[in-house]
């Protein structure tokens, strides 16, 4: 860890927790992408525990990058036009709202974004794609969930390869054009926004990665786990150190901007 490192905007997850009557309402962060920051990108994580919608743009000026999530939870179909298919699966309304909110002012913002899982997901629907909420029950495609009978540090081994576009930053990071990734989702990508661009691809053609176009900082989503482990993982360590050094570049130039502020000021 530097002196002064990258903050990185994790929004949190609401989650009611306990018993029945004694559920209270929780917010939650998974560890493992706290750690994937301060371990593999040399940035500390940060959170906006109450954050919302109206509130991103004042604390976007805070931050050096952000990092959506994997959950539990899935985004309300809603938001891409369709019913819920599975009324046992949790959702996250709140959360829906910071984060569709929070990519498009990202990218707009050029702020440096990673999404995984969850996040990966977001960024479709916050651009204007949509969600097939249930790929296992779709012809031709996998089951991409992981195994519940499974201990947890089993459920995040490899799983399946994936195909990466030649010549992207994928393939950079993969050092070539194909790799073995993990996989623990039920949905995944339909239409792919108009402003993304599919990366790399599951044997069974459902898209793994994406970039945003055009973009002119770090702005990918991951539909595995690369914040699993990323130390020992080359590939996914190769992800965590390019977001961490769009985020320290960000850093630098929001730093010297706070500075020049303060030297105007000085009468």
């Amino acid at each position: 860890m530097t002196a002064t490192p990258s903050l990185v905007w994790l929004p949190m997850d609401n989650r009611l927790l306990g018993e029945a009557h004694q559920a209270a309402p929780f917010l939650v962060l998974g560890e493992k992408y706290a750690r994937a920051l301060t371990t593999c990108a040399q940035a500390q994580p940060c959170t906006f525990p109450l954050a919302g919608a109206d509130d991103v743009d004042a604390l976007l000026s805070l931050v050096d990058g952000v990092m959506l999530t994997g959950s539990p939870a899935n985004i309300h179909p809603s938001h891409f036009g369709q019913t819920v298919a599975d009324t046992s699966l949790p959702l996250d309304p709140k959360r829906d709202a910071l984060t569709l909110a929070l990519v498009t002012a990202c990218v707009a913002q050029e702020v440096p974004l990673l999404g995984v899982c969850r996040g990966f997901q977001e960024i479709n629907v916050a651009l204007g794609g949509s969600l097939h909420q249930q790929v296992h029950n779709l012809p031709g495609k996998m089951d991409h969930r992981e195994d519940k009978s499974r201990g947890f540090d089993d459920q995040y081994q490899v799983a399946h390869a994936i195909d990466i576009v030649p010549n992207s930053a994928l393939e950079q990071w993969a050092g070539g054009t194909s790799t073995m990734v993990n996989s623990l989702h039920g949905q995944g990508v339909d239409r792919l926004a108009d402003g993304l661009e599919a990366l790399a691809f599951a044997p069974d053609g459902v898209v793994e990665a994406f970039g945003v176009k055009g973009a002119r900082t770090f702005a990918y989503g991951m539909q595995f786990h690369p914040e699993w482990h990323c130390w020992d993982n080359p590939f996914y360590a190769a992800i965590f150190k390019s977001f961490g050094q769009a985020c320290a570049q960000r850093g630098a130039q929001r730093v010297q901007g706070l500075l020049s502020k303060s030297v105007e000021a000085v009468p």
